[in-house]
C-alpha cells in the first residue's frame, strides 16, 4: 500500500503468512475440532492470534522443539496454538489448547508435526 502526503511517499510491506491446518488420518482436523469447542469470547481471541501470525507477528511465540512452536494467548486458562513452519510463509496448525494440557498438547503436536513432515517426504 502506498499513500503521498505532503509531497513524502510511504510504503507499508506485509508479510503474509498462509495458515493451513493439519489433517490426520481419517481426515482429522486436530485444531479444528479445539477451536469448535470454544465459546465465543475464546474464539476471538484465538482467530485475532491468527492474524497476528499471518502478518508475521511472532511476539508471543516460542520454540518447543522439533521445529514446534507454540504461540501463547493470555486469556482464560491460557489458550495455546501449535504449528510447525513450512519455509517462511506458510504455518501448519498441529492443535490448540491450554495451559492445563501443556505438556500432553506438545506431544502431540511433535507426533503430528512428525507425520506431516514424512507424509510431505513421501510425496516427493
Amino acid at each position: 500500500m502506498m499513500a503521498s502526503q505532503q509531497g513524502n511517499t510511504c510504503v507499508t510491506l506485509l508479510k503474509v503468512i498462509e495458515i493451513r491446518q493439519y489433517i490426520g488420518p481419517g481426515d482429522k482436523n486436530y485444531f479444528e475440532e479445539w477451536f469448535n469447542q470454544l465459546n465465543a469470547q475464546a474464539a476471538a481471541k484465538v482467530s485475532t492470534a491468527l492474524a497476528r501470525i499471518s502478518c508475521g507477528n511472532w511476539s508471543n511465540v516460542k520454540g518447543v522443539g522439533s521445529s514446534v512452536y507454540e504461540y501463547r494467548i493470555n486469556f482464560g486458562p491460557g489458550y495455546r496454538i501449535y504449528f510447525g513452519k513450512e519455509g517462511d510463509r506458510i504455518v501448519i496448525l498441529l492443535a490448540g489448547g491450554s495451559k492445563q494440557r501443556q505438556q500432553q498438547d506438545i506431544e502431540n503436536a511433535h507426533e503430528r508435526w512428525s507425520a506431516y513432515k514424512n507424509a510431505r517426504k513421501a510425496a516427493k
